[in-house]
């Protein structure tokens, strides 16, 4: 039977791919993640992570006990919260994640509305970052988590579409598409689009850092970031752009950043989601809140209110 210590440093290690990050999101030592997956692996008797370079990789049979591990983790961990909110009675706190200020103001406002429809019930907002929203969600560290489609990560549900923002580049004030009022899918030629770092699904990479024009005309990738404001900053330094949605302008103005409108791109559309295990009336409840909301935040209103699951298959990032 494996111990907790040993479930989470190989999940947490296997996501992360970083012995330091892996030990600082566990509150614990370098030394000790190492001697815990040492540990493991002479318990499956081979190796689980090939360590001669940066990034740690998993083995082919490190990956296979990964696929196989997490689903039974998160069914643990669904049911300890389930436990603990059941404990609380109707006094319970829902952790909601969020990435962006135009999502993080709305759901200020599902809160509110959430309290007075639901007086026993808390919500504790987190902010995210894009690299670190699914392994939070995965973690357990938050409940619900908003993010934008793409989105097909299996065993997580996906709840309505709260709103949808137009798409823009985000382009030094200093690069010559600056002096354009617009801009098309190919124009990103011309330019050198930044990299998400970390553990982001690699259909969403491709979906906000595409390597082809919609001709066929190569983008070159530029350098990676780990939260939107080192984007911002390489932006302004002229080391890149970045596909942003409209909320960018309003939030986050910078006089070395200019934003454009990308006139033939879909937009961006924001859902909840959380994984499947973790469903609860709770859940569904600040649903039909954020539903609600969004719609006097956004009278033009979002354009599908499904609820649906990953399918089984989907990539893991």
């Amino acid at each position: 039977m494996l111990e907790r210590l040993e479930f989470e440093a190989f999940l947490t290690l296997a996501r992360e791919l970083h012995f330091g990050r892996t030990a600082a999101g566990l509150h614990v030592t370098t030394g000790r993640i190492s001697q815990t997956i040492k540990k493991l692996e002479r318990r499956v008797g081979a190796p689980l992570f090939e360590r001669g370079g940066r990034p740690v990789r998993l083995t082919p049979i490190g990956q296979q006990l990964y696929d196989d591990l997490r689903p039974a983790y998160e069914q643990i961990e669904a049911g300890l919260r389930k436990a603990a909110d059941a404990a609380q009675g109707t006094h319970s706190t829902l952790r909601v994640g969020f990435v962006g200020a135009a999502a993080g103001q709305l759901m200020a406002q599902v809160a509110e509305l959430f309290a007075e429809r639901r007086p026993g019930c808390r919500v504790r907002l987190r902010e995210s970052q894009i690299s670190d929203g699914f392994p939070r969600l995965r973690a357990g560290d938050v409940d619900l988590l908003i993010v934008t489609l793409p989105h097909e990560e299996a065993g997580m549900v996906n709840g309505p579409v709260l709103f949808s923002e137009t798409r823009m580049l985000a382009v030094s004030s200093r690069h010559p598409l600056a002096r354009r009022p617009s801009v098309t899918l190919e124009d990103l030629a011309a330019v050198r689009l930044l990299q998400v770092a970390g553990t982001v699904p690699e259909y969403w990479r491709t979906e906000r850092a595409p390597l082809l024009t919609p001709a066929g005309h190569p983008i070159e990738a530029g350098p990676g970031f780990e939260t939107f404001q080192e984007a911002l900053t390489l932006i302004g330094a002229d080391q890149g752009a970045f596909l942003v949605g409209a909320q960018a302008p309003r939030y986050y103005s910078r006089s070395d950043v200019v934003y454009l409108p990308v006139t033939d791109a879909p937009p961006l559309e924001w859902i909840p989601t959380w994984l499947a295990g973790n469903t609860t009336a709770t859940i569904h409840a600040f649903n039909r809140a954020a539903r609600d909301a969004a719609a006097v935040a956004h009278p033009s209103g979002p354009a599908r209110t499904e609820i649906r699951t990953a399918p089984p298959g989907s990539s893991d990032g």
